[in-house]
């Protein structure tokens, strides 16, 4: 009996200890399946932590480059210094968003195309300051050219007024020069800006009625009338550089009122031929390339118009470039 019970607790002591060993077994895959993945982890964070310090360094080393780099463009001039005090900022900005980045391993990718868009800006600075130096080159250039002249001008200057006895009938005679030259300047000026004006012809203005079905007809008499079509043609001046032009247009009603509405584009602008402050009714902006060109616009006031004789005159830089009428029965 006792031999009995003696092999039934070994045989239980070998089960719960085959049962253990089971568990151990077990709970040792489990631990090497879990450093398995945590070494693959760690071996992943390792790579991207070793890449985020590269950029890292790539990006100190490229911002240090760029900020001695545009230190080395200062000079005298205040624009220049201004425009790379700015740049600086800029790049410490874009340096400080980059840095952000870097401190997520989600990000590096982005933050590679940000360093690479950071080399790109200070390349494109580095050539604004470039084009800077040549602009400023050329105006010393100029104002050096300006000095000599007026130093020759000065020695003239002297010479005539050592020769002169009557220094006041000198001087008198100096200012009356140069305020000839003047005129003469501002002559000069008037004619190059006339002749570079657009003139502009076939101006013609249409009466028109908007129906129920908002289709707009053509009207002749005045009370059918709600709105008018403006059109005008562009000629061809080689003259005038391509570019924007304005044509400003006022229409002048049978009394000789100005039709104005400031809410429509309607302001007041200077006549070049006589510095006169004259009322315009609309301007009509065109990127001029030195073509025959027709431009039209719709002055709808929502007012009612007066019969008779209407004058159309359209001005660009300030004078006149053609004129016509239109009536209203």
């Amino acid at each position: 009996m006792t031999t009995n019970n003696s092999n039934n607790s070994k045989q239980r002591l070998m089960a719960i200890a085959a049962v253990v060993v089971v568990a151990l077994l077990a709970l040792n895959a489990i631990l090497l399946f879990n450093k398995f993945k945590l070494d693959k982890k760690v071996a992943r964070q390792g790579v991207e932590l070793q890449e985020a310090q590269q950029l890292q360094e790539e990006l100190n080393e490229k911002y240090d480059q760029a900020l001695a780099d545009l230190e080395q463009q200062r000079s005298d001039n205040e624009e220049m210094n201004a425009l790379i005090d700015q740049q600086q900022a800029e790049l410490s900005a874009q340096k400080g968003q980059i840095d952000d980045l870097l401190r997520d391993s989600r990000n590096l990718s982005k933050a590679r195309a940000e360093l690479g868009k950071l080399n790109a800006q200070v390349e494109q600075y580095l050539a604004e300051i470039n084009t800077l130096k040549e602009q400023n080159q050329l105006l010393t250039d100029e104002n050096s050219q300006l000095a000599t002249d007026k130093e020759m001008l000065s020695g003239d200057l002297e010479q005539q007024l050592a020769a002169n006895e009557e220094l006041s009938t000198a001087r008198a005679a100096l200012v009356s020069e140069k305020e000839e030259l003047e005129s003469q300047n501002e002559n000069l000026s008037r004619t190059v800006n006339y002749a570079s004006v657009v003139k502009v012809q076939e101006i013609d203005v249409t009466g028109m009625k908007t129906r129920d079905n908002g289709k707009a007809v053509k009207k002749k008499y005045a009370k059918n009338v709600d709105h008018l079509k403006v059109c005008f043609n562009t000629t061809i001046n080689e003259i005038t550089e391509p570019g924007s032009e304005q044509f400003f247009v006022r229409i002048i009603n049978p009394v000789g009122e100005t039709l104005a509405i400031e809410e429509l584009g309607s302001g007041i602008m200077t006549n070049s031929q006589t510095n006169e402050q004259i009322r315009y009714t609309q301007v009509k902006e065109y990127d001029y390339s030195q073509d025959a060109t027709q431009l039209c616009f719709l002055w709808e006031p929502n007012l009612g118009f007066q019969e008779g004789t209407y004058e159309v005159e359209i001005y660009n830089k300030g004078f006149l470039a053609g004129a016509g009428s239109f009536e209203l029965k």
